[in-house]
């Protein structure tokens, strides 16, 4: 499969009350833990959806790290933004800059269930996750969302998306107060 990773880090943190993609977890940057996730998935390269100054860090070797800046910070933007980037891509996986703990195995058993679907996703719990792995189908109409939203209706509303339970409810996990830190 070629496929490309998209990390969306354009957001402002107004929860969090500071920049929380930059706060520290393990020793290093909340976003670096997001991007070393979706290196790990089957991708052939990776896209950072950044905020201007931003530090994404540097990743040599492969799969090859992007960064695209956008002024934006709204959800919809900033997808579109990665899709358009994706170019010809066979499917695409959205990461959040702001998920840390998501398991290594989730990524290659959404593209292992994919198919011919829209698009997969992990659940847990019947409730769904993150990353969230996008077909080329499903490009025309992320181009066409506005405002803050993400994909998140467009996907409850289809019947073509497979919906893959997983043992972990890590893929829920999000920082949106620096408390959360401490219970990552």
């Amino acid at each position: 499969m070629s496929a490309v990773a998209l990390v969306l880090a354009a957001g402002r943190s107004t929860r969090f009350g500071s920049d929380k993609l930059s706060a520290r977890l393990d020793g290093e940057p909340l976003l670096h833990h997001a991007i070393r996730i979706a290196r790990a998935a089957p991708v052939e390269r990776v896209i950072v959806v950044a905020r201007p100054g931003l530090d994404t860090g540097e990743w040599p070797g492969t799969p090859a790290v992007e960064t695209l800046r956008l002024e934006s910070d709204a959800l919809s933007e900033t997808l579109k933004a990665g899709i358009a980037a994706a170019g010809e891509a066979k499917a695409a996986f959205v990461f959040l800059g702001d998920m840390p703990r998501i398991p290594a195995e989730v990524a290659p058993t959404l593209a292992s269930a994919i198919g011919d679907a829209y698009a997969a996703m992990p659940c847990h719990g019947g409730k769904p996750g993150h990353p969230v792995l996008l077909s080329p189908a499903a490009f025309p109409a992320i181009a066409a969302l506005t405002g803050d939203e993400g994909a998140g209706r467009l996907l409850r509303s289809r019947d073509d998306v497979v919906r893959v339970e997983v043992s972990s409810p890590a893929i829920h996990f999000d920082v949106d107060r620096p408390g959360d830190l401490e219970g990552a």
